[in-house]
């Protein structure tokens, strides 16, 4: 399955939120790494994966609860 990677620029002009707003606040707290977003080649920059933070968006939208992300790395799922 090919996912659609975005820069943050891009990821807030599809889902309408400020770039800094997803850097200081969504990142880490709602987009986990190796979930939401990538660090390719162990770099500095950030790429999002688009059809995992639209799923995930639905989730909560639809009242489904998203997995809670545990501090060894796992999920726990609700």
């Amino acid at each position: 399955m090919a996912n659609t990677y975005l820069t943050t620029d891009e990821l807030s002009q599809r889902i309408k939120y400020d770039a800094r707003t997803i850097r200081e606040r969504l990142k880490d707290s709602v987009l986990i790494e190796g979930v939401h977003y990538m660090r390719p080649f162990g770099g500095r920059k950030i790429l999002y994966v688009w059809e995992a933070i639209e799923r995930d968006m639905a989730k909560v939208s639809l009242g489904i609860e998203a997995p809670i992300p545990m501090a060894n790395g796992g999920v726990l799922y609700v």
